[in-house]
């Protein structure tokens, strides 16, 4: 494992979209001693059967699982993620935006969430980046939202259950917890990221794997 390097994963079907992406990645700033890599995956059958073979294929300790249509403002982005898993060794998840608690629906959105990503709102408000340290909370939760899932140690994602593109990131977030890990978001002044996801275009399976994420999960979310 290459405890220096930091590798972006991203599933895409939109070259437009993956090529902005990589810009804003390419204008963050590298902490001394560290490289970054990007690797994306095109025609995944799912979206934890493209990360599984994405994180096989890198040796990096830290991983950037992200979409397409995820871009990253805060150009010390990098630097903040790499002192927070500093910070805790426990800690090895953080998100932008995430659930502290879950209910018995586990609907995320449904719920009490920390963290930010820009909106309609903010989106005209003039960006500067801002460092993390030790005096800034991370709040610590129980499902992390799949834009941006940043680890530090490696996972399998449960394709054996999850094999659509609904509730991979919730599912990775309970399988973290299973192995005693802490999932964090941080406090952001500004958000870190945009995402530019637009309208949902289809619900039609979520209803099926929500179904399948209670199944597998119920007995500790809800604890």
């Amino acid at each position: 494992m290459n405890d220096h390097l930091i590798c972006f994963i991203i599933c895409t079907n939109n070259e437009l979209f993956l090529q902005e992406c990589t810009i804003y990645i390419n204008n963050l700033y590298v902490p001394e001693g560290f490289a970054i890599d990007i690797i994306t995956i095109k025609e995944a059958r799912s979206m934890t059967a493209g990360y599984n073979a994405a994180m096989k294929a890198s040796d990096a300790k830290y991983k950037i699982y992200m979409h397409q249509d995820v871009f990253i403002l805060n150009r010390y982005f990098l630097v903040n993620l790499i002192n927070i898993f500093h910070f805790n060794e426990n800690i090895g998840m953080i998100g932008m935006v995430g659930a502290p608690k879950l209910d018995k629906e586990a609907i995320m959105w449904n719920v009490y969430r920390v963290g930010k990503v820009i909106s309609d709102s903010t989106i005209h408000t003039t960006y500067e980046s801002e460092l993390w340290n030790a005096e800034i909370p991370v709040y610590s939760v129980h499902a992390i939202d799949g834009l941006l899932m940043a680890t530090s140690v490696d996972i399998p994602w449960r394709e054996d259950v999850f094999d659509g593109w609904d509730f991979y990131d919730m599912s990775q977030s309970m399988e973290f917890i299973r192995r005693g890990y802490l999932l964090v978001v941080p406090e952001q002044n500004l958000p870190w990221c945009l995402h530019d996801d637009g309208k949902v275009l289809s619900l039609f399976n979520f209803n099926h794997y929500r179904k399948k994420f209670i199944n597998e999960y119920k007995d500790e979310y809800l604890r």
